[in-house]
C-alpha cells in the first residue's frame, strides 16, 4: 500500500532551535532542566491524522512542530490507539505502533519513532513554513485491516502483540501485531428491538447495534464490553474469546445515572481502574458515571449537580507503588475534573439525606479541576491524553477542542494531593501552550518521548518488521492458545 502523506516539509528551524540545544548540554547536571517531549497525534473530522510534539523546557516555554500529516481515512477518524514501544536495543531506535479507526470501515496502522525528530540545520522549506516542521523517516504507513464491516468505534493495544478494536457490526477482534493475522472474532449479540413505536419505517435489522467500548483487565484475561441498544455490560473470557457474563444495569441505577424512561440506558465507554480499596471498573453513560467493584456491586457514581455532558474519562495514577489514583473527566464546559472513589471520600447524595428512606448511591468527591473559565477554556473537551515525565512528579495533559485546538497544562502530583486535603475543589495546572490544528478534532492520543541516546540514528527502516517479529515471539507464545481458541 501506497504511503498518503501531507507533510509539507522536513526538518527544523534553525535558528530558533541551535539555543535551547546548547542549554541542554550546558545544564546536563541539572535533570529538571532538560527538556520534555511528548508526541501528539489527533484525528478528525476532516480525515486528517496529524501528529505534533510539544517540548517543553526548563522555563515552561513549550514549543509545537508538525511531525507528520496523514490523509488517512476517507471518512471521519473515529479512534486512535497507541501501543507501548518496543524493547531498546544497542544502536536501533525504537518506536511505537499507532492505529486509527474510522467511518470507513478501515484500521490503518503506522510506525511511530518514539524518540524526539532531530533538528536539521538546513532546511529552506522549514525556514519560510509559517508553523515549525520536524519530520520524521521512522514515521510512515505500515497498512490497512479489514477486519470489520462497519464503524470502527473503539481501539486498544493492551500490550504490544495485540491489537484489539471494536465495530458498530457488533463484533470485536483480537488480531496479532507480528503477522496482522485475525487471532479471533468474538460476536456480540444485536440487541432486540425494545420499546420502539409501532409504524417504524426502519429496515429490518435497522436497530441501534454495535459495541460502544471495551475494557481490558490489567491481568489480560477478561474484558467488559458495553453496546448500543443494551441496558448491560458484557464479561468476557479472552482465554477462550467467550462470554463470561452478562450485568443488567437496573432501573434504579439507570435513574441515578440521569438515565430516564426515554434514554437508551447504554453504556457508552467502560475503564479499568487501581486504587487503594483495590481494583475496579467505571461505565460512563451520557451524563453520569457508576463505579463498580471487582464483584460487580455498584460502588459509587461520580458527576456531582447539575450534571454536564460527559466526553472522555480515565484513570490518572498518582502514586503507583500505594495503586492510587483519581478518576478525570472532561465535560462539556472545557474541564477536566479529577474525582476520588475511595470509600473513605465518598458521600452521600443530596436526595438521600432529603428522602433517608430511599437507598442512593453514594457520589465521589470532586478534589480538584484543571481547565474550564478560569483557564480560559470554554468550550468542549472531546478527548485528552495524560503524559508522566520520567523522573517527574509532573503529569502533562494534552487536550483536544471541537474548535481544533490542541492545549497542553502541566500539573503536579504534589498539587493532587494537596487539593485532596482541602475540603472545596481546587482549580490545579498551569496551560503552557495552545496549538491550532485547524482541524475539528474527534479524538487524541500521546505518550512521552525516550530521550535519544548517543549512536541511534534514524534511518530507513529496513528489516524493521523482522525486529517486531522477534520482539513480539516471547508474547505470543503466552497467549496465542487462549485466543486461537
Amino acid at each position: 500500500m501506497g504511503k498518503r502523506k501531507r507533510n509539507a516539509g522536513s526538518g527544523g528551524n534553525a535558528i530558533q532551535e541551535e539555543t535551547p540545544a546548547k542549554k541542554t548540554k550546558a545544564s546536563a547536571d541539572a535533570p529538571d532542566s532538560e527538556p520534555v517531549t511528548i508526541q501528539i497525534i489527533t484525528g478528525s473530522y476532516d480525515r486528517v491524522l496529524h501528529g505534533l510534539t510539544a517540548t517543553i523546557l526548563a522555563d515552561d516555554q513549550v514549543e509545537f512542530a508538525d511531525t507528520f500529516l496523514f490523509n488517512a481515512h476517507s471518512s471521519a477518524i473515529r479512534c486512535l490507539a497507541v501501543s507501548p514501544p518496543s524493547a531498546p536495543e544497542p544502536g536501533k531506535g525504537q518506536k511505537v505502533m499507532l492505529a486509527s479507526g474510522s467511518s470507513d470501515e478501515r484500521i490503518n496502522v503506522y510506525h511511530i519513532s518514539a524518540h524526539p525528530p532531530k533538528r536539521k540545520s538546513r532546511d529552506v522549506l522549514s525556514s519560510i513554513a509559517p508553523r515549525k516542521i520536524l519530520e520524521n523517516p521512522k514515521n510512515r504507513e505500515l497498512g490497512t485491516l479489514l477486519h470489520h464491516s462497519s464503524t470502527i468505534t473503539a481501539l486498544s493495544f493492551p500490550t504490544r502483540s495485540k491489537l484489539i478494536s471494536a465495530s458498530e457490526d457488533s463484533s470485536i477482534a483480537v488480531t496479532r501485531t507480528r503477522d496482522w493475522s485475525l487471532l479471533s472474532a468474538i460476536k456480540v449479540p444485536k440487541p432486540k428491538p425494545f420499546g420502539r413505536p409501532s409504524g417504524d419505517t426502519a429496515a429490518l435489522g435497522g436497530t441501534p447495534a454495535g459495541v460502544n467500548g471495551f475494557a481490558v483487565h490489567p491481568s489480560m484475561k477478561l474484558m467488559i464490553s458495553v453496546s448500543k441498544g443494551e441496558r448491560c455490560m458484557r464479561l468476557w473470557n479472552l482465554m477462550t474469546a467467550k462470554k463470561a457474563g452478562v450485568l443488567n444495569f437496573s432501573r434504579d441505577i439507570l435513574q441515578e445515572a440521569g438515565e430516564g424512561k426515554h434514554s437508551p440506558g447504554e453504556g457508552r465507554k467502560v475503564v479499568w481502574g487501581a486504587t487503594e480499596d483495590g481494583d475496579e471498573f467505571c461505565v460512563g453513560f451520557d451524563r453520569d458515571l457508576v463505579v463498580f467493584g471487582m464483584d460487580s456491586t455498584p460502588k459509587c457514581r461520580v458527576m456531582p449537580e447539575p450534571r454536564k455532558k460527559i466526553h472522555e474519562f480515565c484513570y490518572v495514577s498518582t502514586d503507583s507503588a500505594a495503586d492510587s489514583s483519581l478518576l478525570a473527566v472532561s465535560t462539556e464546559d472545557g474541564k477536566i475534573l479529577f474525582f476520588s472513589t475511595n470509600a473513605k471520600d465518598l458521600s452521600s447524595s443530596e436526595e438521600a439525606e432529603a428522602d433517608k428512606k430511599a437507598e442512593k448511591l453514594p457520589v465521589a468527591r470532586l478534589i480538584a479541576q484543571l481547565g474550564g473559565r478560569e483557564a480560559g477554556v470554554t468550550g468542549r473537551i472531546k478527548d485528552f491524553t495524560v503524559c508522566k515525565a520520567a523522573d517527574q512528579q509532573v503529569l502533562l495533559v494534552a487536550t483536544g477542542s471541537s474548535d481544533g485546538k490542541v492545549r497542553l497544562f502541566k500539573l503536579s502530583i504534589d498539587d493532587l494531593a494537596g487539593a485532596g486535603k482541602s475540603e472545596k475543589p481546587k482549580q490545579v495546572g498551569k496551560l503552557l501552550g495552545t496549538y491550532d490544528t485547524q482541524n475539528r478534532i474527534t479524538c487524541l492520543s500521546g505518550f512521552t518521548m525516550i530521550p535519544r541516546e548517543e549512536g541511534v540514528e534514524d534511518s530507513s527502516d529496513d528489516g524493521s518488521d523482522d525486529d517486531d517479529q522477534e520482539e513480539t515471539d516471547d508474547d505470543d507464545e503466552d497467549d496465542d492458545e487462549g485466543a486461537d481458541n
